[in-house]
């Protein structure tokens, strides 16, 4: 027997988007319920990057104590650029009078589904979500967690189910039903149990392929190297993972120390043809994904949350469509500025594998470029701080 539960808004997805988005709608005082096919651990210990944005800090205040981005983060004022062995700082405060938190994802997770929980959220662990009916009460069709069947009756469903999104199936009419883009590369990710080599993160290009220093905590360092996008990941013993790295960060002496874990991260860019639907909407990485480079992801889908929450918030309240209308619109021009600002990052950065002498000499003169201009540093300092949440 399908038992039925009845709720404002349907969210599919307990990611960074989904749950902020169920907080947002509370504060309304619209209610919704939030499923996820993930366990409330598995969720938690995912170990992904974050950098957030100024203007996703301040969102995430919102929720109160339960948010550590301020106390647990580390603030950072700037980036700096390394080619040709030197490092060029970019100054976030100078440029655009902002600045950016290094927070993971996972930390993020949990201090939202802490905060939802403890506010009573009707947030449901384990629960796979089969397929959506659109309608004036669409429907997400959906198993609990010991295989039941259940369906959440709606007067509007949110997809921020992830790449492999079962709402963009109902949106666009394709799981795949999008902008599509494939690099020739991927990342060489690690985690290794050592102190910082750089108090800032270090974006660097070598002949021999970029390279990110970046960190995790006091005592934990995150970095990537280019590679193939067919490496294996086990491939390479401790001393040649180090040698790699150092040879690409030529001027800065990393600080080595055991790895114990290590990945590799494929590069992809996708925007779904279509946002919305009906009553049923795409948020995050359900709408699009962006090559981590300019550290775009996670800001983007909140960004997305600010604009559909606040359309949500005119239509269930107001019965006014026009925000829900303008919302595919307004989020696209924000996407597809942030999908430009990762393409050029990541070409900026990286060496492709077919890269010629010209190539190769073009791209630096790319790079000093942006260093020795104020407007070339402004334009990456902006797109990598956020645009206001107006744009």
């Amino acid at each position: 027997m399908t038992t039925t539960v009845r709720t404002r808004v349907a969210i599919v997805g307990a990611g960074p988007a989904g749950l902020l988005l169920s907080h947002l709608l509370a504060r309304s005082g619209i209610e919704s319920v939030v499923i996820d096919r993930r366990t409330r651990d598995e969720i938690e210990s995912t170990i992904r990057a974050g950098i957030l944005e100024q203007g996703t800090v301040e969102l995430l205040d919102t929720i109160g104590e339960a948010s550590r981005a301020r106390t647990v983060g580390h603030r950072h004022d700037g980036i700096e650029l390394r080619f040709e062995g030197e490092g060029h700082r970019i100054d976030f405060g100078e440029t655009v009078g902002r600045a950016v938190w290094l927070y993971p994802q996972h930390e993020v997770l949990k201090d939202l589904i802490a905060a939802r929980l403890a506010a009573g959220q009707d947030l449901r662990f384990g629960v796979t979500a089969e397929a959506i009916d659109d309608g004036d009460r669409p429907r997400v069709l959906a198993r609990d967690v010991d295989g039941q069947p259940f369906t959440i009756e709606a007067e509007f469903v949110v997809g921020s189910d992830g790449s492999r999104s079962v709402a963009r199936a109902a949106v666009t009419g394709s799981s795949q039903g999008g902008y599509f883009r494939e690099y020739p590369f991927a990342w060489f990710g690690i985690l290794c149990e050592a102190p910082p080599s750089s108090e800032e993160l270090i974006y660097s290009n070598s002949p021999d392929g970029f390279a990110l220093v970046s960190q995790r905590s006091a005592t934990v360092q995150r970095m990537y190297f280019q590679c193939d996008p067919d490496t294996d990941s086990d491939a390479f013993s401790e001393a040649q993972l180090w040698d790699e790295l150092q040879k690409r960060v030529p001027g800065t002496e990393l600080t080595q120390g055991p790895i114990f874990q290590r990945d590799v991260l494929r590069f992809r860019s996708f925007v779904a043809h279509e946002l919305r639907r009906g009553r049923i909407a795409l948020v995050g990485d359900a709408a699009h994904t962006v090559p981590p480079t300019g550290a775009k992801g996670m800001n983007l889908a909140i960004a997305d949350v600010r604009l559909l929450a606040a359309a949500l918030d005119a239509l269930l309240l107001r019965g006014d469509e026009r925000p829900l209308d303008a919302y595919p619109e307004t989020a696209s021009r924000r996407i597809w500025k942030a999908q430009h600002f990762s393409w050029w990052m990541t070409s900026m950065l990286h060496v492709a594998p077919d890269a010629t002498d010209f190539d190769r000499r073009r791209q630096l003169g790319e790079l000093r470029t942006v260093v020795e201009s104020a407007h070339g540093r402004a334009y990456l300092a902006e797109a990598y701080c956020g645009w206001p949440s107006s744009e």
